[in-house]
């Protein structure tokens, strides 16, 4: 019944301050999360489940990895001759972050709506995270004949919303004169003249806005009660696949109550954390309640309690990085910490 009846747009303009030490070569879609996946993964996945066959990204930032993630689409059975993953950059100049907002992009790129055929559009940001089932929320917008259907979880707008197709291109053309520049900004304002539903979601779902949200949210994942949640095999979610060997144990190694990906080399403890691709733990080094993002290089005899290590970072032998669970330390992309910084 509801075959291809959605259009799929992602807003991936937006910035924002909090998460700048994740941020920094990268956009807020493309942070890495849960151990192998990347924000984006999710509602992506979310849409290509709710048979949604053509999807729209605007990207403002930083999107080269963005790019290299999502390819032609191909692990989301994007990569049609008809339909399929578009992607629509700013083709404006700018620095302020500030300097407009997703109308303006979506302006930009008018040509993609008019040539859309799905008579329903799902709009939403690029850094929620949940598996939420697309059709049961368009069936509800068309049974109780909203405008716009907006989706809550506990009182709190999850920045997803389902409206006509027709009804997004009349905001798209109208939003200069009205003076908004996003759908959130178009839905307050025009509330007195449009039918505006709320949609409750039960399931789990969090809004990545922040390096705290970011690190208390991933470690929830740990739990056996989250992750079921989120990654159901009748929902599953996609991503870029790497083929790497399965993760090393060490003789004198200890793993408890970790999400550990493949292709990493564990010497050490690891203790509550989740573990990227290609990781190495040195002998002697004791992590716990930490994130370790890819191709990270511990050395030996280290400490690392409540960090988020980004990718390729390296930390020298004998290294002490504590944070706190309200202010996780973060390390940078790329950083050298430790005794490798003198070599």
């Amino acid at each position: 019944m509801f075959n291809n009846q959605m259009l799929g747009v992602i807003d991936e303009t937006t910035y924002k301050h909090s998460l700048q030490d994740l941020t920094a070569q990268r956009s807020l879609g493309a942070i890495p999360f849960a151990g192998r996946y990347r924000l984006i993964d999710f509602m992506l996945s979310n849409m290509v489940n709710a048979d949604i066959r053509s999807v729209a990204i605007f990207p403002k930032y930083r999107y080269r990895s963005l790019m290299d993630h999502l390819g032609a689409g191909k692990e989301w059975d994007l990569h049609r001759k008809k339909d399929g993953l578009f992607f629509f950059p700013s083709p404006h100049l700018h620095h302020e972050y500030d300097e407009f907002g997703s109308f303006r992009q979506f302006s930009d790129h008018l040509d993609y709506f008019h040539r859309s055929t799905q008579q329903y559009a799902v709009i939403s940001n690029s850094h929620t995270v949940c598996n939420i089932q697309f059709q049961y929320v368009l069936k509800r917008h068309q049974e109780v004949g909203c405008d716009v259907t907006e989706v809550f979880q506990d009182g709190q707008s999850l920045q997803i919303y389902i409206m006509s197709t027709t009804l997004l291109k009349d905001l798209i053309y109208g939003h200069s004169e009205k003076g908004y520049k996003t759908i959130q900004e178009a839905v307050e304002k025009e509330s007195s003249a449009l039918t505006i539903c709320p949609y409750e979601y039960s399931g789990y779902a969090a809004v990545i806005d922040s390096v705290e949200k970011y690190y208390t949210h991933s470690m929830e994942l740990i739990q056996p009660r989250f992750w079921q949640q989120v990654f159901l095999p009748q929902q599953p979610i996609y991503t870029k696949v790497k083929d790497e060997p399965p993760t090393k144990y060490g003789k004198h190694s200890t793993v408890k109550n970790s999400l550990v990906a493949n292709g990493c080399v564990l010497e050490g403890e690891v203790e509550n954390c989740i573990l990227f691709r290609a990781v190495h733990v040195g002998k002697g080094t004791k992590l716990k309640n930490c994130i370790i993002m890819q191709k990270t290089q511990i050395g030996e005899d280290c400490l690392l309690e409540q960090v988020i290590s980004d990718k390729d970072v390296k930390i020298g032998k004998a290294t002490e990085a504590v944070g706190t669970a309200e202010q996780p330390l973060v390390l940078r992309k790329g950083l050298v910490q430790g005794e490798l910084m003198n070599s």
